[in-house]
């Protein structure tokens, strides 16, 4: 038998529980990978309330988690290019990570890095792809100015940095306990709240090219206040606002794969890209960690341990 989180109806974090199921066993092109790390996303706490119901409708009882990284235990047939003890970091589409193990296709899976700890690689790709395909959405380029709002949260820190990597000035909106951290990265610390805009225009005099919004709350409006066309906007939570004002909303789906996965292990490997990471739990406190997480005040990401 084997640990795997599971609800039985949408609600708070009450409805989640632990379980003993069977160990999952991998059918062809699978494997099973023994998990070390596995991160967890606001999407997964929005899909748990039944907010995401119409695009995301969950089948009980329901597992939960995409992200995960660990060694691989069992092969399915017809996997050749992974071995048994091998560390991967990888995702599943099944709501199926936070568990003591996990099946997940061969093809979307890389090897760790030895630079990358577990709990970065176990939280990476959700946030990773998310920041990865928002930042590309929009553009940066050498000697322009992006803005990203939630600049300290979990895709927010690393969409920063990759803008960075792009050669723009970044400007990051952030409460102010997380400036400095924010200035270590070479980012601009701006605070939200009231006179947001005339901060950023005072942070930016010669203008803002491109806005990555990873909070929502008003922020695609706010990028059209400050003159940014709308096909250099992304925002990876208000769709509402996306439609009504025809801006972009690339996030995760557009990126994920495991060559993006791996490209972005890289980086955290070289010391180009950081993932912090603010807390880790036990699996057995999975209600405790998205009480946390649901806060949404956060720097980087919030990780299980099995």
């Amino acid at each position: 038998m084997a640990r795997a989180i599971r609800f039985d109806e949408y609600g708070d974090v009450q409805v989640l529980r632990v379980e003993d199921v069977p160990r999952p066993v991998p059918g062809p092109g699978q494997v099973l990978v023994e998990v070390r790390a596995a991160g967890i996303n606001p999407g997964e706490a929005s899909i748990r309330k039944g907010l995401l119901h119409e695009r995301y409708p969950a089948t009980f009882p329901s597992g939960q988690g995409s992200d995960f990284a660990g060694v691989v235990t069992s092969l399915g047939e017809g996997v050749e290019e992974i071995a048994v003890g091998d560390e991967v970091i990888g995702f599943v589409d099944t709501r199926s990570s936070h568990a003591d193990f996990v099946v997940a296709e061969a093809a979307n899976l890389t090897p760790r890095p030895d630079g990358v700890p577990w709990e970065v690689a176990g939280s990476l790709f959700v946030a990773g792809t998310t920041a990865y395909a928002a930042v590309g959405a929009v553009c940066p380029r050498e000697g322009e100015t992006v803005v990203v709002s939630g600049a300290a949260g979990g895709v927010g820190s690393l969409a920063v940095q990759l803008a960075k990597l792009a050669g723009a000035t970044v400007i990051g909106l952030a409460g102010e306990a997380n400036h400095d951290w924010l200035r270590e990265l070479g980012v601009i610390p701006v605070a939200y709240g009231e006179g947001v805009l005339e901060r950023i225009r005072e942070a930016a005099p010669s203008g803002v090219h491109a806005f990555v919004d990873t909070f929502g709350s008003g922020y695609v409006e706010l990028a059209l206040h400050l003159g940014i066309h709308p096909g250099r906007i992304n925002t990876i939570i208000d769709r509402a606002a996306a439609e009504k004002y025809n801006v972009k909303t690339d996030g995760n789906a557009a990126a994920a794969s495991a060559d993006v996965l791996r490209e972005l292990g890289l980086l955290l490997d070289k010391g180009l890209l950081t993932l912090p990471i603010a807390r880790v739990y036990p699996l057995d406190e999975v209600r405790d960690a998205y009480r946390d997480l649901e806060q949404r005040h956060t720097r980087g990401k919030i990780v299980l341990r099995p």
